[in-house]
């Protein structure tokens, strides 16, 4: 057992434990092999040496991340869950943050990584390709690195609610709850990334927000990263309304599935005539993802072959 007297020059006491000492108890509870007494600008600690070396260092991010201006109330969580995690030099080309549980999500496939590289020079990215090519997993995961690194305020996820047999007015339970079911992929993938009480918070006060396509006509998505799923079941017109709402400061990914169209008509679909208008746009990248991206079940990739040789006959 060590005990060990730690100085902090130059702190903000209030930004660094908050309002009635929250942020510390937050940080305490974070280290139970640790006891922490605080006086002022002086914190002291017992414990074994391993552990009083490896609070000094989420210590270090702490002090740093508190001189600055924050837009939620979830930093000092971020540090304490995510702050520590390592990178190996053969993750990092891929690596794009860690999820809820410390685990590093990586871009693995040539397309993903090049979705991830794309991303980060362009305001605008269309990800196409076959389900299980992990399109729409890696622009979540890019949009919440973009959250929790303050590049953005907010996130705004959207699909188009078209669906292969029943209608949302049959189905049971207010607006939500209609709505939940295709939007249900969305909330799976952000329960990957982020932890479940924060992710609540989250929601409740709109820094993540899941909406349905119709509910975007009229609004200007700004300081936002922005996310259109799905994007194949969205005609010109919704396409074209959805990519007139970017703000000066937002970021969009439009990702979808050419062969997977649920419109009545196929030739609804808009994201063909898009894609052609838009791409020789500067600041406008296009991702084409393959069969070799599958990474869902291998049995997957034969399916979406086998499919695709009968449409084509």
């Amino acid at each position: 057992m060590k005990e060990k007297n730690i100085i902090l020059n130059h702190i903000d006491p209030l930004a660094l434990w908050g309002i009635n000492n929250q942020h510390f108890e937050k940080i305490s509870k974070a280290f139970p092999d640790l006891k922490m007494v605080l006086r002022g600008d002086e914190i002291q600690v017992s414990g074994s040496v391993a552990s009083i070396a490896r609070f000094e260092k989420k210590l270090e991010k702490l002090v740093k991340a508190s001189g600055h201006k924050k837009n939620d109330n979830h930093w000092v969580d971020d540090i304490l869950e995510n702050g520590e995690q390592s990178v190996t030099k053969n993750d990092q080309k891929g690596f794009i943050l860690t999820d809820a549980t410390g685990k590093p999500i990586r871009a693995f496939t040539v397309n993903q990584i090049k979705l991830v590289e794309n991303s980060a020079v362009n305001d605008l990215v269309f990800a196409v390709g076959p389900a299980g090519s992990g399109k729409t997993y890696t622009a979540i995961a890019l949009a919440v690195k973009a959250l929790k690194s303050r590049q953005v305020k907010r996130i705004i996820l959207s699909r188009p609610a078209v669906e292969a047999g029943e209608n949302l007015g049959y189905l049971p339970g207010h607006i939500k709850d209609k709505l939940d079911p295709y939007l249900q992929p969305l909330y799976d993938a952000l329960q990957d990334m982020i932890p479940s009480k924060m992710l609540k918070d989250y929601f409740e006060e709109r820094i993540i927000e899941i909406a349905p396509l119709a509910y975007m006509r009229g609004r200007t998505l700004d300081n936002a990263f922005v996310i259109l799923d799905e994007a194949q079941n969205a005609t010109l017109g919704q396409l074209k309304m959805f990519l007139t709402r970017m703000g000066r400061s937002a970021r969009f990914i439009v990702t979808g599935d050419l062969t997977q169209i649920d419109l009545p008509r196929k030739t609804d679909s808009g994201l063909t005539s898009t894609l052609k208008m838009l791409e020789d746009i500067e600041g406008i990248s296009i991702v084409h993802f393959q069969e070799c991206d599958i990474i869902r079940h291998k049995l997957v990739k034969f399916i979406v072959q086998a499919f695709e040789t009968k449409t084509e006959k």
